[in-house]
């Protein structure tokens, strides 16, 4: 095999870069130069050349005949490149095959953009990763087709060309993948003998951008005999999209005052066009202003970015002198880089200027009047004052502060939300006896703080003279409530309390007169002229009017006013236990068989209304028994409880046991009393007491009775 020199020259000129390679001693068949550079043009011209390609087979180029891959463009006999007609789209590469008797080659021309340049000249030296081993043929040439989105019909049309330097007889061209056996189907298809492409419908870039197709050859079979090679289909991209507002509404905020420049919102919209491309490079630009005052031209956007600035000056950034404080922009996007043809949308920007606190509040008046009675609480006058800033901010909304005046704290003032007015309240009853008037110096000052070049003035602060009129109080007892203990039992007449009320109303010089109010048990009485208290019954601390041993009245002390002003007091009384209760004894009947060998014949217990000392221990005692033989004893069980025993079994009747009970109380007080003993016959665990007109009484109680008493006498 021959060695190989190769020999690089850059030819440069304003369309072709030539990589040539020749060799040193004899003639080589085929293309003399296999790989060509041109930078696009604005459109090929219909049958100019574009270049010239040299073929060779060594042997006088006999029957020589060229492929080209794009049907738009043919090759002449001479090897002129020329365009069927004139092309303004992209064409991004072109294959060429040439075919003579004795020898064939393909060629392949790159078409690339200026700054494109230097990146496709990369390429070029990475022919097969070795400049010194020539490219070697290819079988399948599928060069890569551009097609226009939303062409018009009729369609088919061929879009592009598939070659193939096997000669086989009978070979066939296939064509598969997505947009031709799979969905979207049929979109393209190829010729299967010529290996013309073509689009059968209107192609939309913004659904689908690329299509990836494989072909490959195959004998008259349906048998591969090459490839499959992958087949690159790109939809160039058309302006039919309009840029879009998606992110709306578009609400900004830019403080009052601001510097001339000041940032306050950023517009985008989107196109759906091929972003690479001026049909998505937008440009923005405000179309009106509402309102146009104070400058029809308040804001400026960046035509590039969409970013809202301030052009005016901060004086005219005022919110207070405004006609609103709300500005309407309507945006416009246009596509093309903003050119006239360029396709538009538009949006409204909504911008409110924001308030600060420039302005502080002041009142409406230096000095206000007010007029209250003595004893009574509550508003008494609305303080009013004046705020140009926003009444929906803390710049509007005031605080106010009692700052003299007030040492008792009888006064408090809120702020009412809806009005801003300040409430002056009396919390605390005043006294006309002790000031028939009152000033107070109020301050009103904002929520949020002042900005640093405005401060608080003289018409912030504002006097309240108060007048307080005077009113005829009731008497006021003293204590209230009055305590006082007594015994229970003290003689009637007794003397309990003398009360004392006074006129807080010094000035008027009036008498008091007193009265029963409410006197539940009816025990009491009064002098309506001085206020002693006495007793009209006994004072018993065991009524049901007494609880927890104080007896509770109410007294009324009445002024001569016109008309009477009235006070209310209260007198509880202690009541001290005397023992002025005999004890009382339970139970009152017994019953017992007549045959009954358990002789306890009933537990008896004794309780006192009295207190303690005045109650237990009891002494229990049996009455002296009549006849010859003693028939009962009686034994005490502890201080309450006693039981009855028989001494021995009684025939069936009634009997009558007396008995005494005696208290620990001094002096003490003792209750004679009678136990009910009825004797009766039993069989077969019932009782008949009939005979003796007894109540049925069973012997399960009386039991039951027994175990609870022994259960209390040992804990």
């Amino acid at each position: 095999m021959n060695e190989w020199m190769l020999k690089v020259h850059f030819l440069f000129s304003p369309q072709v870069l030539l990589l040539a390679c020749a060799e040193d001693l004899e003639c080589v068949p085929g293309f003399q130069q296999k790989v060509f550079y041109i930078e696009q043009p604005s459109e090929f011209t219909e049958d100019q050349p574009v270049l010239n390609l040299e073929f060779d087979d060594c042997k006088g180029n006999n029957k020589l005949n060229f492929e080209v891959s794009n049907p738009d463009f043919k090759v002449e006999r001479d090897g002129s490149l020329v365009a069927l007609k004139n092309i303004s789209e992209a064409v991004r590469a072109l294959f060429v095959h040439a075919r003579s008797e004795h020898a064939e080659d393909m060629a392949e021309i790159l078409i690339v953009g200026a700054n494109e340049k230097h990146g496709a000249l990369k390429e070029i030296f990475k022919i097969e990763g070795n400049l010194g081993i020539p490219r070697q043929k290819r079988a399948i040439l599928a060069t890569p087709i551009l097609i226009p989105e939303n062409q018009r019909p009729p369609f088919p049309r061929s879009v592009g060309k598939v070659i193939s330097s096997e000669g086989t007889e009978g070979a066939k061209f296939r064509l598969s993948g997505k947009g031709v056996d799979q969905d979207p189907k049929g979109i393209f298809r190829i010729n299967e003998i010529s290996g013309d492409v073509s689009v059968t419908r209107t192609l939309d870039r913004e659904a689908i951008a690329n299509y990836e197709l494989e072909v490959e050859v195959t004998d008259i079979s349906g048998k591969t005999i090459d490839g499959p090679v992958r087949l690159d289909i790109s939809v160039i991209d058309q302006n039919d999209n309009r840029p879009m507002f998606k992110e709306g509404p578009y609400v900004g905020h830019v403080m009052e005052g601001s510097p001339t420049g000041t940032t306050v919102m950023r517009m985008t919209a989107f196109d759906a066009d091929d972003s690479s491309t001026d049909n998505a490079l937008l440009r923005y630009n405000i179309l009106k202003q509402t309102p146009t005052k104070p400058s029809p031209n308040m804001f400026y956007i960046d035509p590039e970015k969409g970013d809202i600035v301030t052009v005016v000056s901060p004086v005219l950034l005022d919110r207070e002198t405004m006609e609103t404080p709300k500005y309407e922009l309507v945006i416009e996007a246009k596509d093309m880089g903003g050119l006239d043809v360029g396709l538009t949308g538009t949006a409204t920007a909504t911008i409110l200027i924001d308030d600060k606190n420039d302005h502080p509040p002041e009142f409406t008046k230096k000095e206000f009047q007010a007029t209250v009675k003595e004893g009574v609480t509550g508003v008494i006058v609305n303080l009013t004052v004046g705020d140009r800033d926003d009444p929906t901010t803390g710049a509007w909304r005031a605080v106010y502060t009692i700052i003299n005046g007030n040492p008792g704290q009888s006064f408090e003032i809120h702020t009412n939300p809806q009005t801003n007015e300040g409430m002056l309240s009396v919390v605390k009853p005043l006294d006309y006896e002790i000031s028939a008037f009152h000033t107070l110096l109020i301050k009103v000052e904002n929520e949020d703080p002042l900005i640093p070049d405005i401060a608080y003035g003289p018409s912030s602060t504002a006097t309240v003279q108060i007048t307080v009129e005077d009113v005829n109080e009731g008497p006021v007892f003293h204590p209230n409530p009055m305590t006082v203990t007594k015994p229970e039992n003290i003689p009637i007449g007794s003397v309990v309390l003398t009360v004392n009320a006074t006129d807080p109303d010094t000035l008027q010089h009036q008498t008091i007169r007193y009265s029963v109010y409410k006197d539940p048990a009816g025990w009491l009485e009064i002098n309506p002229t001085n206020g002693t208290i006495g007793t009209t019954a006994i004072l018993d601390r065991e009524s049901p009017y007494v609880q927890n041993n104080i007896y509770t009245a109410l007294f009324l002390a009445i002024d001569s006013g016109n008309p009477p002003a009235t006070g209310t007091g209260t007198l509880h009384i202690t009541l001290e236990d005397v023992n002025d209760n005999v004890p009382s004894l339970y139970p009152t009947l017994a019953k017992v068989c007549d045959d009954a060998k358990d002789l306890r014949v009933v537990v008896l217990g004794a309780s006192d209304k009295d207190l303690h000392p005045n109650t237990d221990p009891f002494k229990f005692e049996l009455s002296k028994q009549s006849g010859p033989e003693k028939l009962w004893r009686i034994t005490k069980l502890n201080n309450t409880h006693a039981q009855i025993i028989l001494l021995q079994n009684l025939k069936k009747a009634n009997y009558n046991i007396p008995i005494s009970v005696t208290d620990s109380g001094k002096p003490p007080l003792t209750n004679n009393t009678e136990l009910k003993l009825q004797v009766c016959s039993c069989k077969k665990s019932k009782m008949d007491c009939s005979a003796t007109d007894a109540l049925h009484i069973s012997m399960t109680l009386i039991l039951l009775s027994l175990f609870s008493i022994f259960c209390k006498s040992f804990p």
